[in-house]
């Protein structure tokens, strides 16, 4: 081991503070992902139509997680490495952009914050190994699926499968569970919501979820196991519920208008994280005074 990660293991708030800073750091590239990511998902889809009519569509320029370089949607203008320090660059400049003087989502350095206070909270909470580092890269991954189904209603692919073999890969060593209860995490959890939806389909003629939700909830049960299954579906459930009665009743969306769940699902995924041992234990507990 070397000299570096025995001191951050022996010194708790400095490996916090690292992983605050790496949380703050990945938020502002999660920004970039939530952006982008569907954007391209789409740019392949339309050239995957235009190929299968026998189209010869022009060579557009590159569109990626790296290319072109952020800027301005309003007025191009570039930013600066000075201008992408998370959180700072937004308190400096106001909420606006430098070129144009239009205001900035504050969603950008929410993201970032709230990715800092996670990352600190995981790395506090589990100590420095293979738990903590696991639960880095799950939280990463929930933040950005999260704001995705927000805004587009997808859960892609692109971050759902990936985010079930690294579960498994994880638990492989033990990190959350054993392999075998995070196998069939797997199995149980995509099997659920996709029971669920076909129940619902068959009673209404309608689609209750997409299947992005039945592969989130198989990616959360190859990290947690089995027997967080349950509680990850009462509490995504209930917070979905509540949720969902402000927006109709306070904001007035229509009941036709579809509501996400994929956010609430990465939630109690969250919560299951952090306190899901604690929880259950908690509930059997009662169920036997």
């Amino acid at each position: 081991m070397s000299e570096l990660a025995q001191l951050l293991e022996s010194s708790l708030p400095l490996f916090t503070a690292l992983c605050t800073v790496l949380g703050l750091l990945v938020g502002s590239f999660l920004n970039v992902v939530i952006h982008r990511l569907p954007k391209m998902l789409e740019l392949s889809w339309q050239q995957q139509c235009a190929d299968l009519r026998g189209e010869e569509n022009a060579k557009s320029a590159p569109y990626n997680l790296l290319t072109p370089r952020s800027a301005c949607p309003h007025c191009h203008h570039a930013i600066s490495a000075l201008e992408n320090i998370p959180v700072i660059s937004y308190l400096l400049l106001r909420g606006k952009c430098r070129g144009c003087n239009v205001a900035i989502s504050p969603r950008y350095p929410i993201i970032e914050a709230v990715s800092g206070i996670l990352c600190g909270f995981a790395a506090w909470h589990f100590g420095f190994g293979l738990a903590a580092a696991g639960a880095l890269l799950l939280i990463w991954a929930l933040l950005a699926l999260t704001a995705i189904d927000f805004d587009t209603q997808l859960l892609p692919d692109d971050i759902t499968l990936p985010l079930i073999w690294a579960g498994l890969i994880f638990n492989l060593y033990g990190a959350f569970t054993t392999l075998h209860d995070a196998l069939l995490g797997a199995i149980f959890g995509y099997l659920a919501l996709w029971a669920v939806y076909w129940l619902f389909k068959l009673a209404t003629g309608k689609e209750g979820m997409g299947y992005g939700d039945f592969k989130l909830l198989a990616a959360l049960g190859a990290w947690l196991g089995w027997q967080m299954l349950p509680l990850i579906i009462i509490l995504s459930s209930l917070v979905g519920a509540v949720i969902g009665i402000i927006l109709i009743v306070a904001v007035k969306r229509g009941r036709d208008i579809p509501i996400p769940f994929g956010p609430y699902l990465a939630g109690g995924g969250l919560i299951a994280l952090f306190w899901g041992q604690t929880l259950t234990q908690s509930y059997l507990q009662l169920l036997a005074q």
